[in-house]
């Protein structure tokens, strides 16, 4: 397992650069995401509600994007596991893990293994397509007050 440790004085370009090329890997013909998100990280205002509102109209452009499986675990989803923080595994060679201080990778076997369990627990949990997207629909409505 590696640390690598945030940068707070050099957050703005370097994030705002990183975020951009992540983005543009979405719509790379070459690439598959499977991506669940829980139905509270629609709603939490961790950021401004415009920000929020941007995040939501990002999230609902995913659907039935062909590189792009998008899940939803809702609130009210009967769960077998607690829900954890975020974690991304990458190539089944990789697990990224966000953490208060910094980002995690893990890429020993064992560990792997254990967070594709993980994700196939929570996936289970996950609604898809229409029902994905209204719940997103139903966040920005509380959002925007109507």
């Amino acid at each position: 397992m590696h640390v690598a440790h945030g940068h707070p004085s050099r957050e703005d370009e370097e994030a705002v650069r990183a975020r951009m090329q992540r983005q543009d890997l979405l719509h790379d013909p070459h690439k598959r995401f499977k991506i669940l998100i829980g139905e509270p990280a629609l709603r939490s205002l961790i950021c401004s509600p415009s920000v929020l509102a941007v995040q939501l109209d990002r999230l609902s452009r995913l659907i039935g994007m062909d590189t792009i499986e998008l899940g939803v675990v809702p609130m009210a989803a009967p769960l077998r596991i607690p829900p954890t923080g975020g974690f991304w595994i990458h190539d089944e060679r990789l697990v990224t893990v966000e953490v208060w201080h910094a980002d995690l990778w893990v890429d020993d076997r064992d560990s792997i293994a254990t967070y594709l369990r993980t994700w196939h627990t929570l996936r289970d949990s996950a609604v898809y397509g229409a029902d994905a997207q209204n719940l997103i629909n139903a966040a920005w409505r509380a959002l925007s007050g109507t």
